[in-house]
């Protein structure tokens, strides 16, 4: 039996670390939350044909919700694995140029309900800059609904979009909503809420099964195209600092991320951290674990081995774990933010 030349052995070993990560994605993010992802995403793990496919793409453009969102969006069959299967690798050639086109701006605004608290207790009225944007959904966190632990709603009346979120820990209680005199945002690619394209392409990356879900995302749109915010497209580290100076006199500057700064790699991060720490306003991240290694130990408790999760952090400070949907929010005792 011949030897495997150097590029063969480094495919195996590539198609094995796919495999892997849709296998984390199917046991961590879709458990619980969307069975058919789940199953698909087992489905590509275990299909040679597949992985074979993937390995072809940009490290950055194999992660399961853009392939599994741009199958979907060209009419992929979710209903069997076998059959999503079949269809995604005879259809490859359309649902690669899919793949390299777009990106994962889920622009989940159900986050909002786990950076209220931080954001209610700021000095008010706030001006917000939101870095990857998307199409600006998580800039109205005045203009949602909340519903944490199946409470008593609170938020504007008439509201199209109510938040669910489960919480532990001593959650600080918000006052009111925040007062938000401006919002802006960069991102790669800002995505145009009055858009049908864009707005259909968001509408591919929510999961099957989540019909709420899908509901809120239309709502927000509705929201967004109401009072649109100011998305510009950029280099993150150069637009923060001018979208910073444009903020208006009087209002507290507040610079946030949510699921984002993982696609960027360890120097770039490092660059964006030295950015946010010069200027003058306050740093919300909401990001997994790894992205802020600095974040570790400072966290008072290991992250859940169970689940997903992020660390919300308040100006390098956690202060929660959270779902990465918004679905819960878990305080730390202890942390947190003098009420303004």
């Amino acid at each position: 039996m011949g030897s495997r030349s150097p590029a063969g052995v480094a495919a195996e070993l590539d198609g094995l670390a796919i495999a892997d990560e849709y296998r984390r994605f199917a046991r961590y993010q879709a458990r619980g939350h969307s069975p058919s992802y789940e199953a698909l995403s087992f489905g590509v793990a275990g299909d040679e044909r597949l992985l074979a496919l993937l390995h072809t793409l940009p490290p950055i453009k194999r992660q399961p919700n853009l392939l599994l969102a741009a199958a979907r969006h060209l009419g992929a069959p979710v209903d069997a694995a076998d059959r999503f299967l079949d269809w995604v690798v005879a259809n490859w050639e359309r649902v690669r140029s899919l793949v390299l086109t777009r990106r994962t701006q889920t622009n989940e605004s159900a986050r909002c309900a786990t950076l209220l608290p931080l954001l209610a207790a700021l000095p008010q009225p706030l001006a917000l800059i939101e870095v990857g944007a998307s199409a600006g959904l998580c800039l109205y966190p005045d203009r949602y609904r909340y519903r944490y632990d199946r409470g008593e709603e609170f938020g504007p009346t008439g509201s199209p979009v109510t938040l669910p979120c489960r919480t532990s820990g001593p959650v600080p209680t918000p006052r009111q909503l925040p007062e938000v005199v401006w919002r802006a945002g960069v991102d790669l690619n800002p995505l145009d809420p009055a858009d049908p394209e864009d707005a259909g392409w968001l509408e591919s990356l929510v999961w099957p099964e989540q019909t709420e879900w899908l509901e809120r995302l239309r709502g927000a749109l509705g929201v967004a195209r109401t009072e649109p915010a100011h998305l510009v497209r950029g280099d993150l580290n150069e637009t923060v600092r001018q979208l910073v100076a444009q903020v208006p006199d009087g209002a507290t500057p507040v610079v946030f991320h949510s699921a984002v700064l993982a696609y960027l790699d360890p120097q770039a991060r490092a660059q964006f951290t030295r950015t946010v720490r010069d200027l003058p306003c306050h740093w919300i991240s909401n990001e997994a674990p790894g992205v802020f290694p600095e974040l570790l130990d400072k966290l008072p408790e290991p992250a859940p081995a169970d689940r997903a999760a992020f660390v919300l952090a308040l100006d390098e400070q956690p202060v929660a774990f959270t779902g990465p949907h918004g679905e819960r929010l878990d305080w730390f005792a202890g942390h947190g933010p003098e009420e303004g």
